[in-house]
């Protein structure tokens, strides 16, 4: 049962021998390119929409501007690959270490490059809060650098257990309605649905929460 449980999440998986999980993550290019579309449609009033709306909600949050687009395209790239993951028969890219991990080791590393390279001093600030008795520096610096260092881990975690968690409730409560009546079916139908809309809401929640805490993490370099 646990094979057949933790199948959904395996990308090595295939069928009639071709590889076909992770073409997901090239679906993102058809949502986002709007060349395809030459003539106004909803499609794209409502993408327009929503990218102002996120545009409005993270310029309060980011002292320059000029990186607003690739915080917004991020958000948008996690919310459609979580959504995706909903879809019957769909790997959830999102819900494996190594999508999250790499994004998360990408925005870490180049955002302390940046930062240690173009704003030292504001760095070494960092490390030592303000009014830390000096006896006390030592141990904060060791404790803020250990804290810098687990951020890649804690995005990327963060992001999998939620996405990864869910679907697994959802599997396991498929996997006994072999074994109950009619009755019992239908009320885990019932769950199950509901189960599913707070799997909308999570995938919406968590592309916020990760895109959130990059640009926190970025306005720190600056």
């Amino acid at each position: 049962m646990m094979t057949n449980l933790f199948s959904i999440f395996d990308p090595t998986s295939s069928s009639f021998n071709i590889q076909l999980n992770w073409i997901s993550m090239m679906v993102i290019m058809l949502f986002l390119q709007f060349n395809y579309w030459i003539y106004s449609s909803r499609y794209m009033k409502m993408s327009h929409i929503i990218m102002l709306k996120i545009f409005n909600e993270m310029n309060q949050m980011i002292n320059m501007k000029s990186p607003l687009i690739m915080f917004i395209m991020i958000m948008m790239m996690i919310f459609i690959n979580n959504f995706m993951g909903l879809m019957p028969y769909i790997f959830i890219s999102t819900s494996h270490i190594m999508i999250t991990l790499s994004l998360a080791l990408f925005l870490l590393i180049t955002f302390n490059m940046y930062g240690w390279f173009m704003n030292t001093n504001k760095m070494l600030s960092h490390l030592v809060p303000m009014g830390t008795p000096p006896m006390l520096m030592p141990l904060m610096v060791l404790i803020e650098t250990i804290s810098n260092l687990i951020r890649p881990i804690t995005l990327s975690v963060r992001l999998m257990a939620n996405m990864t968690a869910g679907h697994l409730l959802i599997t396991l409560m498929s996997s006994i309605c072999e074994s109950i009546n009619i009755i019992n079916i239908i009320i885990v139908i019932i769950i199950q649905t509901l189960l599913m809309m707070l799997e909308l809401a999570v995938a919406m929640i968590q592309a916020y929460v990760f895109t959130t805490l990059s640009s926190l993490y970025y306005n720190e370099m600056n």
